[in-house]
């Protein structure tokens, strides 16, 4: 008996602070001043993972008070083929859409066959994802590579 009710409590304490340690995501101070340095941010994915965990990324930085003057996703490869109509990415982003800028390498869509008019709303066309992230760079945007 003495064991079960432990075992019952170190599961009960070990749920808990999970919750806990999940719900703070709270960046420092100087992590937010710094961040404020260069409020522009552009991140190149290509998987669907990355893509929704940098929109999650978006929510935290606007949670903690970073101000963002723009933020944009370049998206090639695989992913491309799950930023059509009626898709569970669209659903997702409709949240972030007027917020957050998507750019389509159009390279990968010609590869995919994906056809632009098949694209959800909100979403840019770019010739390349690389050229734009050099542009991106060039206008000094914080870049990530996923």
């Amino acid at each position: 008996m003495k064991n079960i009710l432990r075992t019952l409590i170190v599961v009960t304490l070990m749920i808990i602070s999970g919750a806990q340690v999940n719900a703070q995501k709270k960046l420092g101070q100087e992590t937010v001043a710094d961040l404020q340095k260069t409020p522009k941010y552009g991140f190149i994915l290509t998987t669907e993972r990355h893509f929704k965990g940098v929109l999650n990324m978006y929510d935290l930085l606007i949670e903690n008070g970073v101000e963002i003057e723009e933020y944009e996703i370049v998206v090639k490869g695989k992913v491309v083929t799950q930023l059509v109509r009626d898709s569970e990415l669209e659903k997702f982003f409709q949240k972030y859409k007027g917020k957050v800028k998507v750019s389509v390498c159009s390279v990968a869509m010609k590869k995919l066959g994906v056809a632009e008019e098949t694209l959800f709303d909100g979403l840019d066309v770019t010739p390349t994802a690389s050229v734009r992230m050099l542009q991106l760079q060039a206008n000094g945007y914080n870049t990530l590579t996923y």
